[in-house]
């Protein structure tokens, strides 16, 4: 099974500046995950982000969040719990109400005068239920929001390479751990080139310096 491009959405976990600099390979972690959302705004997928705390850790660098659509800020390890699922799948928009015409129902005029109904609106269109994956800590708030997405009927892949914690062994563990409840696990270039599906894509040549 590979990704869809049009059924996918992009969740980036706590990229936050102060905190990269103390995980095991921050500064390429940081940087596979720009290049992730550079991708994805390039094919029009979705961009969202949370940061853990950021009164007191900070807000996410600001090469990621330039990138993001929307940014939620969190307490709980979990990002589901932070207004992340609203975005994820949006309530239906409710269908707006009319206010009765004074003098009576518009429908007792005579044919000729009465006003044609306005033709409904458009449906806003279907946001994916694949959710890419990558951030930090692996193994506590990136594993933690896997979990919540899985539970919430999202299907989940997570980039290992765009993902870290402090000591790489907790990394190795989250990963184990999420291949065992079901998760992909791929790499950022896996993502991009499962996007792009061919070479004679209208946006590979765009693409090719973002993963050169």
């Amino acid at each position: 099974m590979l990704l869809d491009v049009d059924d996918c959405q992009l969740v980036l976990v706590d990229y936050q500046e102060r905190l990269m600099p103390a995980l095991h390979q921050g500064a390429e972690v940081l940087s596979r995950g720009v290049f992730l959302a550079q991708m994805a705004q390039l094919m029009g997928v979705p961009v969202w982000g949370t940061e853990q705390n950021p009164g007191k850790l900070g807000g996410n660098a600001a090469a990621i969040r330039d990138l993001c659509q929307g940014t939620f800020a969190k307490m709980h390890f979990d990002a589901c719990e932070s207004g992340l699922l609203e975005a994820l799948r949006p309530a239906p928009a409710r269908p707006e109400s009319r206010a009765p015409q004074r003098g009576g129902n518009a429908r007792s005029l005579p044919k000729h005068l009465q006003r044609p109904s306005a033709p409904p609106p458009a449906p806003e269109p279907a946001l994916g239920n694949t959710v890419v994956l990558a951030g930090v800590e692996a193994h506590v708030c990136l594993l933690q929001t896997a979990l919540g997405l899985l539970e919430q009927e999202f299907d989940v892949w997570v980039v290992t390479d765009a993902c870290t914690s402090r000591r790489e062994r907790d990394r190795d563990a989250a990963f184990d751990r999420l291949a065992g409840n079901g998760v992909e696990l791929v790499s950022s270039e896996m993502v991009a080139f499962e996007w792009l599906r061919r070479a004679d894509h209208p946006l590979f040549r765009q693409a090719l310096p973002l993963i050169k």
